[in-house]
């Protein structure tokens, strides 16, 4: 076999393994996870779910992701790690369909908690799969074409709701999604391959394990993240729609925002190549506080309109150079570490959404939110800045 040869077949597989890590998002993020919020008020409408039931639902999915996050930090094995990455894909192509086999909301919650539970099965154990991968077969530690996966994700379950309404009644949607799913799981099943415990010609990664000084801050930064992250997540569709222009195609802006995300990654790649990591990070979080911003002050559609697309454009983008930032610092088990940080953007995910609630109801709208998150964003841009100027124990080239 020519060297010609054997590099287009490394090329091939290289493609395959990330095919396989973008279709696991679609499927556990964009699917199950993330397909409620176009559903949610169609099942208001058609279901007979009420504002207060809709709400516990989507907390009851954080509350899985946030055990998948703690399951994934407490299992080192790799190959363990692969058996609970291919159990996710099960539980979210059924979780998924069976939420149209009832109108129980006791079970509906069981149904978000595991749908939840299996987001964790793309998000992190699939990226940590694929940066362990990778780093293993000596190909560049990036991990922005799998992330491409969460973008594709919301525009394909935005795009699939859709095109079913006026169509389909509400539980057929909900088992349209799940076959759906299933058109995701096969190669998310049968591309990645499993963990060896040592693989011939695999490059040595040579780090330097960091400092908990510099782990602290980072956490503390992916925190508000996290907290910037679920507030425009949650209200964006209900914020744009008040707007004139925009009243009734919320689930289009929910579209646009997932466009928006699709390349965001692979190009915050390429910024990150040029201007190292934590800067990158730094100017991702600058630009997202704009997209919390302008909502706030501004009742144009066109700056709202930019708004979903400069979120839909950052919000992947930081999520990406996190975990690559702490994969890399990690390259044996990255799943692990990467559920560590999870686990502080998850936290956010339960206390701001609350909280913005609490504001709407007190003042009418989501402002107050939206000033809070971008001033909890501010900060942190700041431990972002602190933690550039660490030198104990930070890997030099990932600054």
């Amino acid at each position: 076999m020519t060297s010609t040869t054997l590099s287009s077949s490394q090329n091939a597989q290289r493609y395959r393994v990330i095919l396989a890590g973008v279709c696991a998002l679609i499927l556990t993020v964009g699917l199950a996870r993330f397909a409620y919020t176009p559903m949610l008020p169609i099942m208001r409408d058609e279901a007979g779910l009420s504002h207060l039931a809709g709400g516990w639902l989507a907390t009851f999915n954080y509350m899985g992701y946030i055990a998948g996050a703690l399951i994934a930090t407490a299992i080192s094995d790799l190959r363990r790690k692969f058996l609970l990455y291919r159990v996710g894909l099960v539980v979210a192509v059924l979780s998924t369909g069976a939420m149209g086999l009832t109108t129980d909301t006791t079970l509906w919650s069981a149904l978000r908690f595991v749908s939840g539970l299996s987001s964790t099965a793309g998000l992190l154990l699939a990226s940590g799969l694929v940066l362990n991968w990778l780093i293993r077969q000596g190909h560049r530690p990036e991990l922005g074409l799998h992330f491409t996966g969460l973008g594709l994700g919301i525009v394909v379950s935005g795009l699939a709701v859709a095109a079913m309404v006026g169509h389909l009644h509400w539980e057929h949607q909900w088992m349209g999604l799940g076959l759906l799913g299933a058109a995701f799981f096969l190669p998310a099943w049968c591309w990645l391959p499993a963990p060896a415990s040592t693989q011939a010609g695999a490059s040595k990664a040579k780090t330097t394990t960091p400092s908990r000084r510099w782990m602290t801050l980072l956490i503390g930064a992916y925190f508000c993240a996290g907290f910037g992250y679920v507030i425009s997540a949650t209200f964006i569709v209900a914020i744009l729609e008040k707007l004139p222009m925009l009243a009734g195609k919320g689930g289009w802006v929910w579209v646009i925002v997932g466009l928006a995300a699709v390349p965001s990654s692979f190009l915050w790649d390429r910024i990150a190549s040029a201007m190292g990591q934590i800067p990158a990070l730094m100017l991702g979080y600058i630009l997202q506080i704009i997209s919390i911003l302008l909502p706030a002050l501004s009742d144009s559609t066109a700056l709202n309109l930019f708004s979903a697309v400069l979120y839909g454009g950052t919000f992947v983008g930081i999520v990406s150079l996190t975990l690559t930032l702490i994969g890399r610092c990690f390259p044996e088990n990255p799943a692990k570490a990467m559920a560590r940080l999870t686990l502080s953007y998850g936290v956010a995910q339960i206390a701001a959404p609350a909280m913005a609630g609490y504001i709407a109801t007190a003042t009418g709208s989501y402002h107050g939110a939206l000033i809070i998150a971008a001033g909890v964003m501010g900060v942190g841009t700041i431990l972002l800045q602190i933690l550039r100027r660490e030198v104990s124990g930070q890997p030099g080239n990932l600054t």
